[in-house]
């Protein structure tokens, strides 16, 4: 019997009756947690619809998580309050009629590719760092300016890469979310001038 895919977990647990909590997620995926919770994390920041400041929250736990990666941990921790946070209404929609589609069509087109960057001994570690940068990245970006839609969509894409045991998704994700960083320093820069500019 084939493994059940990523998508159709996710569209049972968000259909379920089960409260859309962290810890309830954390306990579906297992092994797999680190990056099925990126993937949800920074998916609310890589659309570019306005989020009322909640991203914060979720960039905060993704760095935790990547923290937890680079010291080499294989299980999800978080603190108890961040494990009851639940996910909204609103959010649940979002997941529901963009993130789903997205990841079916990825499942399609994607296939092993590149297995040596996803089965290397410390990809944990690498991927921790790669997520900890993108998600600061995300987290300084001035508000209001979609500035953190590239890094975010970055990590997404890089979850995507490793859950579907997909090295060449991971380094479009990684290529993506260098170029939300550099579009971020860049466009940064400039703003800088004009507030000189003025003085």
């Amino acid at each position: 019997m084939p493994e059940e895919k990523l998508s159709d977990r996710l569209e049972g647990w968000l259909e379920g009756e089960q409260p859309k909590t962290v810890g309830n997620l954390i306990e579906l995926f297992g092994e797999k947690s680190f990056a099925v919770l990126f993937l949800l994390l920074l998916a609310i920041p890589a659309l570019p619809l306005p989020t009322g400041g909640v991203t914060h929250v979720f960039e905060l736990i993704a760095m935790l998580l990547a923290l937890e990666l680079i010291v080499g941990r294989r299980t999800v921790w978080l603190p108890e309050r961040w494990r009851r946070r639940e996910l909204g209404p609103a959010t649940q929609k979002r997941f529901s009629e963009v993130l789903l589609r997205r990841i079916r069509w990825l499942e399609r087109h994607s296939r092993p590719r590149l297995r040596f960057l996803i089965d290397h001994p410390l990809r944990g570690q690498v991927y921790g760092l790669l997520v900890l940068g993108l998600a600061v990245a995300a987290f300084v970006a001035p508000p209001f300016t979609g500035l953190d839609t590239l890094p975010s969509l970055g990590v997404v894409v890089l979850s995507l890469g490793v859950l579907l045991d997909d090295g060449l998704v991971a380094v479009a994700g990684v290529v993506i979310g260098a170029a939300g960083i550099v579009a971020e320093l860049f466009l940064g820069s400039l703003a800088l001038k004009g507030i000189r500019s003025l003085f």
